[in-house]
């Protein structure tokens, strides 16, 4: 997930200034990034939200199996029927998003939206929902802004020279990358010893 969200940044050059500003007041130059920092960090807390809507990292969610008969969208679904969440297909709906296939991270800076990693607005699935959302979801959204703020605010980001970014995916499991992002870093803070 950090390289997809690199790649939308390197992607999104004003967007991605749009994240070192924020990390630039919230944290300041003078500073490494600390947990405490993360729950203010409410642009880059967006991007990674944008990013997991257009490339979740699983896009089909485990099947499931009604515990009762039930009738979905005109469609009635039996008792133990299993069936499967097609979670890339929800998050790209554009009757459910407006303009669904660009990066937007603003869609998610509105908290009338109720978009977050929890699952109970069944249009954002990242992590799934219910009793069977993802386990390590406390994990891997601390872990994610952790790495992705101590990145974009250490450092610069750039393609090498020539380099065509790549946004293709490889289906599977996960969603990834068909070809690996190469990037070169440039340290962005006056102070070297906080690279130490």
């Amino acid at each position: 997930m950090v390289e997809w969200v690199i790649t939308e940044l390197l992607n999104n050059p004003g967007i991605m200034a749009k994240v070192q500003q924020e990390l630039k007041h919230v944290v300041g130059m003078n500073n490494t990034v600390e947990e405490s920092h993360l729950l203010k960090l409410h642009y880059l807390d967006a991007v990674l939200k944008e990013t997991l809507r257009l490339h979740p990292a699983l896009p089909l969610l485990l099947p499931k199996r009604p515990s009762q008969s039930a009738t979905v969208g005109g469609y009635t679904i039996l008792e133990g029927t299993k069936v499967f969440l097609n979670v890339y297909a929800i998050h790209m709906d554009p009757q459910v998003w407006e303009n669904p296939t660009k990066f937007q991270p603003e869609r998610f800076l509105s908290r009338s939206t109720n978009l977050n990693y929890t699952g109970n607005n069944f249009k954002y699935l990242p992590f799934g929902s219910g009793r069977r959302i993802c386990a390590g979801l406390p994990l891997a959204e601390k872990m994610l802004m952790f790495v992705l703020a101590s990145l974009l605010h250490s450092f610069d980001w750039k393609l090498p020279g020539g380099e065509k970014l790549d946004l293709s995916e490889g289906h599977g499991i996960v969603i990834k990358k068909n070809k690996r992002l190469l990037a070169i870093p440039t340290p962005r803070l006056p102070n070297l010893e906080l690279y130490q």
